[in-house]
């Protein structure tokens, strides 16, 4: 099997990394989403609304906004530069691209190993946010911590929570009356939504990860081919420049002394048949012109 030339390697890189970039793009439109919706969405905005600033669930709340929103920012700003690099040829702004590839790589690898080692952390902040709120509305039935309550189950389609004994007091039995009454309990079904949650989450954080390291092989395998001084011809085809000293193959001394001497003719008919001495040379030869 034939060995693929190096201009066809580095123009098949030219083309995966284009493609990368792309997707790259789509991949932080993503997160964007995803920390847009975790900071603004209804189910997240109504437990933020009822907690306050010194719960762990607001700092936590806060926190994976900032960082999702840097590594969307990160993760644009790779694409764009890996495209425009790649188009250009313009190895500083693939080395910004590479740069921007290993920061986000860095910032996934840290967030995998947080989630590793605290699997429940944020499930524990949001469940904790709603005890406090149920507590309080248990001895509030006609306040504001009432009114609040209400909204949660509304929004997460459920109704208090089981006892560990199974036995509930008047006041907790009052929460959910009616139709409320048929409905989950609200700790399994913010288990579930946040599970959901979680799941898309280390779905585009497994994706990212093995993004990020395919386009910092690109990257570097690209930027090393432009330093090299590869190029594009006006045909679109590939091709490494070479750098060898501009030389002229010479002639041989003997074309190099006829081009500078005289032509050499040989007599006509009518010059030998006459006679004529300037027909021939000296030596009865040819003339010279």
């Amino acid at each position: 099997m034939a060995t693929m030339q190096p201009w066809s390697r580095v123009r098949v890189a030219k083309c995966q990394m284009l493609v990368t970039s792309f997707f790259v793009l789509l991949l932080g439109l993503s997160v964007a989403t995803l920390a847009v919706l975790t900071y603004f969405g209804a189910h997240f905005a109504i437990i933020g609304h009822v907690s306050s600033d010194r719960t762990p669930y607001e700092a936590m709340h806060r926190w994976a906004f900032y960082i999702g929103i840097s590594l969307a920012g990160l993760l644009t700003l790779g694409a764009v530069l890996g495209a425009a690099a790649t188009v250009r040829e313009a190895g500083g702004l693939m080395a910004g691209g590479f740069l921007c590839f290993a920061l986000v790589f860095s910032a996934l690898v840290q967030v995998a190993f947080w989630r590793f080692h605290n699997p429940t952390q944020v499930e524990d902040a949001f469940l904790d946010t709603y005890d406090l709120v149920y507590d309080r509305a248990v001895k509030n039935l006609s306040g504001t911590p009432r009114q609040q309550l209400v909204a949660i189950q509304d929004m997460f389609l459920c109704c208090g929570k089981s006892s560990p004994f199974s036995l509930l007091g008047d006041a907790e039995a009052g929460l959910c009356q009616g139709e409320q009454a048929a409905r989950q309990d609200c700790l399994v079904g913010i288990r579930s939504f946040l599970r959901t949650h979680r799941n898309i989450a280390s779905t585009l954080t497994g994706i990212g990860l093995a993004a990020m390291v395919y386009a910092m092989l690109l990257s570097s395998f690209l930027w090393f081919a432009i330093r090299s001084g590869s190029s594009l011809d006006r045909k679109g085809k590939y091709t490494l420049s070479r750098r060898v000293p501009s030389c002229q193959p010479q002639e041989p001394s003997f074309f190099r002394r006829s081009q500078g001497s005289p032509k050499l003719q040989s007599p006509t008919d009518a010059d030998v048949f006459h006679g004529r001495p300037g027909a021939s040379g000296p030596s009865g030869g040819p003339r010279l012109l």
